[in-house]
């Protein structure tokens, strides 16, 4: 191993896993693992590319040096980022698979017992398929899920670098608020997110942010089409924030106009669904039982709304096309997982169809403790009001003459009070 000092972790991280790994292979019973999963591969190593659609693999022996196949042109990567001194690079015009077989002779394992991450998508049946009918005298069996045993819990380096993804997620977040007025359209909000979370230091995520307004809110996982948002109108919001490509992702809601009763109660349950995860959530419950925490609370509603998803996924190392571990991990009905210290989530409270044609959201990022649960924000949960996008003659045309304050979910704070004297006056 290179202990270079310039990764993204100091050389002892890496070492700790790579040793934990060899702990999981040894209890398999394995003599070495084919790591094609490029969130994998990153965990260990410390390399990335967007060249991920081309075949790369990280071998890691039991005893032997771990050694890389890449594509001739992603080498640099391994070179320039990583602790991996051993690579065997194919050209264009060469076969990938064929240089994993060859390499896996070349370092006596073609007769050994070699574990492979059979679901992954990036190493296709196609190919598994050559590997079965070459190395005919190895036994070759799935691995899926040997590294992310180990990256489920992140280590206290990792929670302080996801306070780094936070930090660009809020400053994106702040931001699209702001931004969202009657008169813009999502294309300005998605670009004022995006400059923002950027210039907070924050990296290419996986997912660009979610940006809906009004009826095309009901869309599941739409995100800005130039549509124009209208006096009375609501934006929704979703926005995750990525540095060395570890992610944390929040949601949240901008209304144009005046706080109905139906959003009021929104907002209210979904605060009431995070408030009473921060207080009972613990180490040692399940999966399960945390999504029936939330599901519970966001389902007994009277304004047509409902949890149509997971309430929750598990968060961090990503590559497009999504800024989830959920495969990994999911708060779903049913699961027995268990929670445990270092466990990092979304926790998505939202609601689907708020009288039936609204989707709202607040979300958390947050992270397990010895004792409970943290959240990576500090920023305000409740709805952002922009009261004047109510009236039709004051319609913003120009994303310049939004005003940006420091803080502009300020105004938020006081939805609550506003709404109990309307409520009164209404009386």
């Amino acid at each position: 191993m290179n202990k270079r000092e310039d990764m993204t972790f100091a050389p002892e991280e890496y070492e700790r896993r790579l040793f934990e790994l060899r702990q999981r292979i040894e209890a398999r019973c394995l003599d070495a693992v084919v790591i094609t999963d490029p969130e994998n591969i990153m965990y260990l190593t410390d390399y990335q590319t967007t060249g991920y659609s081309f075949f790369q693999a990280l071998i890691v022996p039991l005893e032997q040096e771990p050694f890389m196949i890449t594509r001739a042109l992603e080498e640099s990567n391994v070179i320039h980022r990583t602790w991996v001194q051993v690579t065997r690079p194919y050209p264009d015009t060469g076969d990938a698979i064929q240089m994993l077989v060859d390499a896996l002779r070349e370092f006596n394992l073609a007769d050994k017992r070699i574990g492979y991450e059979r679901n992954s998508y990036f190493f296709p049946a196609y190919q598994q398929d050559f590997i079965h009918t070459t190395l005919t005298s190895a036994k070759l069996l799935d691995c899926f899920g040997i590294v992310e045993e180990g990256r489920i819990c992140k280590s206290a380096a990792e929670i302080e670098l996801m306070r780094k993804a936070a930090f660009a997620t809020e400053a994106g977040m702040k931001a699209g608020l702001a931004a969202s007025v009657a008169g813009v359209t999502e294309n300005d909000i998605a670009a004022e997110i995006c400059s923002a979370m950027f210039r907070a230091g924050g990296e290419a995520p996986s997912v660009m942010p979610y940006v809906t307004s009004g009826p095309r809110t009901m869309i599941g996982h739409a995100t800005w089409e130039g549509r124009k948002v209208l006096p009375g109108e609501h934006v929704f919001l979703e926005v995750g924030g990525c540095y060395r490509r570890y992610h944390t992702a929040m949601m949240r809601t901008a209304i144009n106009g005046e706080l109905t009763d139906s959003m009021y109660k929104s907002q209210e349950l979904m605060k009431l669904a995070l408030t009473t995860l921060h207080d009972y959530v613990q180490p040692g419950m399940t999966v399960s039982d945390v999504d029936n925490l939330v599901r519970n609370i966001i389902s007994h509603n009277d304004v047509g709304a409902r949890l149509v998803t997971r309430s929750g996924y598990s968060i961090g190392i990503a590559f497009p096309p999504s800024w989830d571990e959920g495969y990994i991990c999911s708060l779903k009905q049913g699961d027995s997982t268990i929670l445990r210290e270092g466990m990092t989530f979304h926790i998505i409270p939202w609601m689907w169809g708020v009288d039936g044609n609204k989707t709202c959201g607040i979300s958390d990022t947050i992270y397990v403790t010895d004792t409970g649960i943290q959240s990576f924000f500090s920023l305000d949960k409740d709805f952002t009001l922009h009261p004047g996008s109510g009236n039709s003659n004051e319609i913003i045309t120009d994303i310049s003459k939004v005003s940006k304050p420091e803080l502009p979910d300020v105004q938020s704070k006081e939805n609550d009070s506003k709404h109990k004297k309307k409520k009164a006056t209404d009386a």
